[in-house]
């Protein structure tokens, strides 16, 4: 029997007697008075003696009592156990993130929405300069970067800024921040000092070999230029063992000069003036139609009359490159479209062709140094390997990205999107 079933049952019972007694003595409201006056006086009992209970926080065994009451103190005590239960389990898991991110070899700092501090670990401490009292404190009146206070203010964090630290300038950090919960950002600090290290090794490597090679190709070439001029063309052998010994020393020279318009690229500071880019694209575009086999091809649309602030030799070498590959890999009896218009908040330069086309596997790797699709041709087309590089780098100097769409047997499409604010004139 149900305990509530048992309460009822006892209370009519109660009730019942008292209308018995009640009717004999002639005295039934009396009777029903009191028996109700002393089921509520109990009950009042039993609520204070649970508000006590609950006001002390619930400790220790319930009080003894019996019936519903007793139900209703189980019933809370199992819940309190329940939630004590899981609060333990909650603390150990919190201790065990707390000990794994300690153990971390990268800083981590859970920064609020108005960039205050509200944790940071050990490595946090040891390479940000950090203390346990800062907490609350906002980062940047510590971390007192602009690079930083820049990055940070911005709000895009889809790449890393990379600062030296605060406790010693030898040391190179890669920053990053990770946005997530309600309003909450981790902060990630990584030490990338030796990684700095190589890379700087390799470009000094390739710059310091491609001028150490520019001086023995120039005699090469001198020397192979005589010797040509002195052949009677009486062999064969010897005319075409020339001939093809000048078109290697050519192909190497071009790639000494990519390689050191890279390193120029990624070493010498930015030296920026107002570009007339309509008039660039016209020079380029006439100096591409007395190309070979590429005389009228070459379709150049302006739709705007921008001009852009930026290095007009780094630009002109991104969009030679782009336009000589438009034209390499197309049939000579196409079509290569060159347009220069405005987009909704920015400038866009878009160079398709109607060639082979790029498969959208090779599509990611295509600007890595030296990386060359293998494509099944009649002949093969000489390159360095080396200008969607040159590219790359050329529009990240200039805040802009290179998007890539290309269908294999139709064709593809380079377009290089530049900001508005890069914008000097407008025409």
């Amino acid at each position: 029997m149900s305990v509530w079933r048992k309460e009822l049952i006892t209370a009519s019972l109660l009730l019942l007697s008292a209308c018995i007694i009640g009717s004999i003595t002639g005295a039934v409201f009396s009777a029903l008075f009191l028996v109700t006056l002393f089921l509520w006086i109990c009950q009042l009992l039993q609520i204070r003696r649970f508000e006590r209970w609950i006001s002390a926080g619930g400790k220790g065994i319930y009080p003894k009592t019996t019936g519903i009451w007793e139900e209703i103190y189980y019933h809370i005590y199992r819940i309190k156990k329940s939630d004590k239960r899981r609060k333990k389990k909650l603390r150990k898991m919190i201790e065990q993130f707390r000990q794994s991110t300690e153990a971390l070899p990268d800083a981590a700092v859970v920064l609020r929405a108005n960039d205050e501090i509200e944790w940071a670990n050990k490595a946090a401490r040891l390479v940000l300069g950090l203390q346990q009292s800062d907490k609350g404190q906002r980062i940047v009146n510590l971390l007192r970067f602009p690079d930083f206070i820049r990055y940070l203010k911005s709000g895009n964090y889809s790449e890393p800024v990379i600062l030296p630290s605060p406790l010693n300038n030898r040391i190179t950090l890669e920053v990053r921040v990770i946005c997530y919960g309600s309003g909450l950002r981790l902060l990630l600090a990584q030490d990338v000092t030796q990684l700095k290290k190589m890379q700087i090794m390799r470009k000094d490597f390739v710059a310091n070999v491609s001028h150490e090679l520019r001086t023995p190709l120039t005699v090469l070439k001198g020397y192979l230029e005589t010797l040509q001029d002195m052949d009677d063309d009486t062999s064969p052998l010897l005319t075409n063992s020339f001939k093809e010994m000048r078109g290697q020393t050519e192909r190497m020279q071009h790639l000494v000069d990519d390689l050191l318009l890279l390193t120029r690229l990624e070493t010498q500071q930015k030296k920026t003036q107002c570009i007339d880019v309509p008039a660039l694209l016209g020079q380029i575009c006439k100096e591409g139609d007395t190309m070979e086999n590429a005389s009228r091809r070459i379709e150049l649309t302006l739709e705007t009359a921008a001009h852009l602030y930026g290095e007009e030799q780094d630009l002109r070498s991104a969009f030679t490159n782009l336009l000589g590959n438009a034209l390499k890999y197309s049939p000579d009896d196409s079509v290569v479209k060159v347009r220069w218009y405005q987009g909704k908040d920015e400038i866009v330069l878009d160079i398709e062709d109607f060639g082979e086309g790029i498969a959208a596997s090779d599509i990611p790797r295509v600007t890595e140094r030296f990386y060359r699709v293998e494509n099944k041709r009649r002949s093969k087309i000489p390159g360095t390997g080396l200008g969607l590089a040159i590219v790359k780098h050329v529009l990240m100097r200039h805040e802009a990205t290179l998007a890539i769409t290309s269908e294999l047997g139709k064709g593809s499409c380079f377009s290089c999107h530049f900001p508005l604010k890069r914008v000097c004139c407008s025409g």
